[in-house]
C-alpha cells in the first residue's frame, strides 16, 4: 500500500513537456532613423529576450530593410547587415545595448518633392538565420539637400568667437525654407546648438560666440536645415551635411577699453598739498584696475602706483610747488592686459 502511494505522489510531480524554444529574437520596435545628408543613421534596441520570454544567447546577423513604398513586411534584397553583440543578461532595463548602421543613399534617390520618402525596417536573425518578423518601420523624406556652408572660419576677438560663412543663394519653393544651424563643442563635454539662423541675401553671414570662457579651446562647425511645412503637422527638418570642425583657442590678449574723462585739480591752502585725479569708471568685465602715469615738461612719463588702483580716482602727494604735472590713466584687465592711455589731464602746483 505504501509502495503504491509512493508511485503515486511521485506520477504527480511529472508536468507535461515544453516545447523546444524556436530561439527566435523579439523584433525591435524602437527603431529610429536620422537622416544627415546623403547618409541615414539607424538606431535600435538589440533584443535581448526571444519571442517566447527567453534571453537571447546567441544572435545572428541583423539584416537593414529599405522600400520606397511603406508596405514593408519582409525585408527581400537587403541593403546591408550587421554582427551584433548579445546583451548581457545582468544589464538592467536602463542599460540597453543599442545597434545601428549608417545606410549612404544613392543619389537617384534624393529629390525635389518635399512629399518623396524611403522605409526602413531591420531584421534580427537567429544563429539559424531565422527570424520573428520584421522591427516597427520609419520613415524618411528624401528632399535634395543643401551642402555645408561654404568658407566657414573663425576667428577671436574682443567681443568672443565671431564665425562667418558665404550665404547660401536658393530659389523660393511653396512650403519649404532654409536654416543654418551652429554648434559648439568643448573638450569633454558634449557639443551643444548655438544658434540657428534664417537665410538671408547677406553674401557674409556672421555670428558672434559671446558666452565663451577665455583661455579654453573650442570647436564649431555648420550645417544647412531644409525645413518642409505641412498644413496641421508639425515641420520636418532635414538636416544638411556638417563643415569640417574649426577649432580655436580663446586666448585673451585683448585690452579693456581705454579710461575717458580724466580730471586733475589741486588743493593745497593750509594743508599737505596734493593732486586729486578722477575719471569715468571702466565697463569692462574683467577690469582689474588701473594704473596712473605722470610727466613734466620734457621728462618721460612713470608710473605712480605700485599696487592696481581698484576705483577710477587717486590722490598724488608727491608734488612741488611752481610745477606744471601731466596725468594719464590706463585699463588693466585680470590677464594683465593693459589699455592704452588716456588723454593727459594737466595740472599746475603754484
Amino acid at each position: 500500500m505504501a509502495g503504491a502511494l509512493l508511485l503515486f505522489t511521485a506520477c504527480a510531480t511529472i508536468g507535461p513537456p515544453q516545447p523546444p524554444s524556436l530561439d527566435l529574437p523579439k523584433p525591435p520596435a524602437d527603431l529610429r532613423a536620422v537622416r544627415k545628408g546623403d547618409r541615414v543613421i539607424l538606431t535600435w534596441t538589440i533584443p535581448s529576450v526571444t519571442t517566447d520570454r527567453q534571453t537571447v544567447h546567441s544572435l545572428g546577423p541583423t539584416r537593414i530593410c529599405r522600400a520606397s513604398r511603406p508596405e514593408l513586411k519582409q525585408c527581400g534584397t537587403a541593403v546591408g547587415e550587421v554582427q551584433t553583440a548579445v546583451p548581457n543578461p545582468s544589464l538592467n532595463a536602463k542599460q540597453k545595448l543599442l545597434g545601428s548602421y549608417t545606410d549612404a543613399l544613392p543619389a537617384a534617390l534624393e529629390t525635389d518633392s518635399p512629399a518623396s520618402e524611403i522605409f526602413y525596417a531591420v531584421d534580427v536573425l537567429n544563429r539559424d538565420g531565422r527570424s520573428a518578423g520584421l522591427s516597427n518601420r520609419v520613415n524618411v523624406r528624401m528632399i535634395r539637400t543643401l551642402p555645408a556652408p561654404q568658407g566657414f572660419q573663425a576667428r577671436v576677438t574682443s567681443q568672443g568667437v565671431v564665425l562667418s560663412w558665404i550665404g547660401e543663394r536658393t530659389t523660393p519653393q511653396e512650403g519649404i525654407h532654409y536654416v543654418y544651424r551652429v554648434y559648439r563643442g568643448r573638450e569633454g563635454q558634449e557639443r551643444t546648438l548655438l544658434a540657428e539662423l534664417p537665410f538671408g541675401d547677406e553674401h557674409t553671414v556672421t555670428l558672434t560666440d559671446s558666452e565663451i570662457e577665455w583661455e579654453r579651446n573650442y570647436q564649431y562647425t555648420a550645417e544647412t536645415v531644409t525645413v518642409i511645412a505641412e498644413k496641421n503637422k508639425p515641420d520636418v527638418q532635414v538636416e544638411g551635411e556638417e563643415t569640417p570642425p574649426v577649432k580655436v583657442f580663446a586666448d585673451d590678449v585683448f585690452p579693456p577699453a581705454v579710461p575717458s574723462g580724466l580730471q586733475a585739480a589741486f588743493s593745497g591752502p593750509g594743508q599737505q598739498p596734493f593732486i586729486d585725479l578722477a575719471w569715468a569708471p571702466g565697463s569692462d568685465a574683467d577690469l582689474a584696475g588701473y594704473n596712473v602715469y605722470r610727466h613734466t615738461e620734457g621728462s618721460s612719463s612713470t608710473k605712480l602706483n605700485g599696487e592696481l588702483i581698484r576705483t577710477p580716482a587717486y590722490r598724488d602727494g608727491r608734488i612741488e610747488s611752481g610745477k606744471n604735472y601731466f596725468y594719464s590713466v590706463t585699463a588693466v584687465d585680470e590677464r594683465g592686459n593693459e589699455s592704452a592711455h588716456s588723454d593727459e589731464a594737466s595740472e599746475a602746483a603754484p
